[in-house]
């Protein structure tokens, strides 16, 4: 299950989910939950096990209705079970966006490629790393006729 951990950022199990999504530097860790905590365009949820969170996204939603997964994680002991797909697959009905985007890096590209994003490579961004854009169209649903 899915819940809203915004106003539980500062809590150890968020803050290490956080960090697994984030270039390990703790500034960026702080910036990343402090934008968080400020910006109301900005969200953050947990997938909650037997009363642990296991996985956070975080995203951002615009009013072109564009949802821009800016982390996601799920704690290594639990990769591999469905939680990071359930979790967009979530987000897609919660957030009802026409279209998610997500920046990545080789390690997640199968990842998005899995659920059903194109991706798109943006070059070598940084010095010897090549990063991903991932874009997943929502497609319309269609009206039921009475």
């Amino acid at each position: 299950m899915l819940i809203n951990v915004k106003d539980r950022l500062d809590q150890r199990p968020i803050y290490e989910l956080l960090e697994l999504s984030v270039f390990p530097d703790p500034d960026r860790i702080v910036k990343a939950i402090n934008e968080y905590k400020e910006n109301a365009r900005l969200h953050i949820q947990g997938y909650e096990d037997n009363g642990e969170i296991i996985g956070i996204i975080g995203y951002e939603s615009d009013d072109d209705r564009i949802a821009t997964i800016r982390h996601i994680a799920v704690h290594p002991d639990e990769r591999g079970k469905g939680y990071g797909r359930g979790m967009v697959l979530h987000l897609i009905d919660a957030a009802e966006p026409e279209r998610i985007e997500a920046e990545t890096d080789e390690e997640g590209v199968n990842f998005y490629r899995s659920i059903g994003f194109t991706v798109h490579s943006l070059g070598e961004k940084y010095p010897g790393t090549e990063r991903f854009r991932c874009v997943y169209v929502v497609s319309p649903e269609e009206e039921e006729e009475d």
